[in-house]
């Protein structure tokens, strides 16, 4: 019998994909663009090259952005992912299978934000969700949100309507693009992950202590504390309130201190988005799944 199961995780900008044998122990691994289907209709065929380029596995467990939000999406994503590894592939909304390897399938809240943001929770009530309901008119604390508030903000004060401030220049500074081009920078993004870089410049600014800065992602840290505090409500989760965290978002030291001091410490995520995934598709397999294994697929996805 094939002692080889496949995890992957994929948001908005980036794919990652793990083979595993029983130990817990990377067999292969592959990275690839996000594999959002409102994003870009080639998705299949990205998917299609990681399947040739992992190989054949006995299970398979897929965390994809946009599951279980539009019908006709998902029974897409399901096909698809049938067609390529077999009827015992499992499709998962990509925060379902980072809340499973953060908590290592335990009762908590994962607050994700990436290029977009939700809150995930399993409690004596059941698993609720809150947020994710897309850039258009969500998302809020992601760091497609944070970008596009710093480039209005940023606008505002370039054309006058703010009072001048170091904000605009060193986020344009950073972003290297001077004031005439940002138009034409903006218009360029192809896909949300073009805006969603902005944030890790803001991020930067804030650790500079830009007061602007700052204040974004305090907001944007609230308004992800609230989806985290809902999540919890909704499952029947109480203080102290076990939660954890994932997306590149939370590794600002801003939004970090001001998610703490509203919800309690965080735990550390005891798996990786990724590894979520790989211990589902391990468990699916009927592998051993306790600490041992856990300590090592963490070890080994680095």
């Amino acid at each position: 019998m094939m002692q080889r199961v496949l995890g992957l995780d994929s948001g908005g900008s980036k794919t990652d994909a793990v083979v595993i044998d029983p130990s817990g122990k990377v067999l292969a691994r592959a990275r690839a663009e996000g594999l959002d289907p409102a994003a870009s209709a080639d998705w299949p065929e990205r998917l299609a090259d990681l399947a040739a380029q992992l190989g054949p596995v006995s299970a398979a467990v897929l965390g994809l952005p946009c599951h279980g939000e539009i019908a006709a999406t998902s029974a897409r994503q399901v096909a698809v992912a049938a067609d390529l590894f077999g009827p015992q592939v499992v499709v998962m909304n990509d925060v379902a299978v980072a809340f499973h390897g953060a908590l290592a399938g335990g009762d908590g809240v994962l607050v994700l934000a990436g290029t977009g943001s939700m809150a995930w929770a399993h409690g004596p009530l059941g698993t609720q969700r809150v947020g994710g309901w897309g850039h258009l008119f969500g998302d809020e604390g992601s760091a497609y949100w944070i970008g596009r508030a710093a480039l209005a903000l940023a606008s505002q004060h370039l054309d006058g309507r703010q009072p001048p401030s170091g904000f605009a220049h060193g986020l344009l500074r950073e972003m290297g693009v001077a004031a005439p081009e940002l138009l034409a920078w903006v218009y360029a993004q192809d896909s949300r992950a073009g805006i969603a870089s902005v944030a890790a410049m803001v991020s930067g600014l804030a650790d500079a202590g830009v007061t602007e800065a700052v204040a974004l992602m305090t907001e944007a840290a609230g308004h992800l504390a609230l989806a985290g505090q809902t999540a919890a409500r909704l499952a029947g989760l109480e203080a102290p309130l076990p939660w954890s965290f994932a997306g590149g978002v939370l590794r600002d030291a801003t939004i970090r201190a001001a998610l703490t001091a509203k919800l309690g410490a965080p735990q550390p995520p005891a798996l990786a988005p990724v590894g979520g995934a790989a211990l589902a598709a391990a468990e699916r397999a009927g592998w051993a799944t306790g600490p041992e294994f856990i300590a090592t697929l963490n070890r080994e996805l680095g």
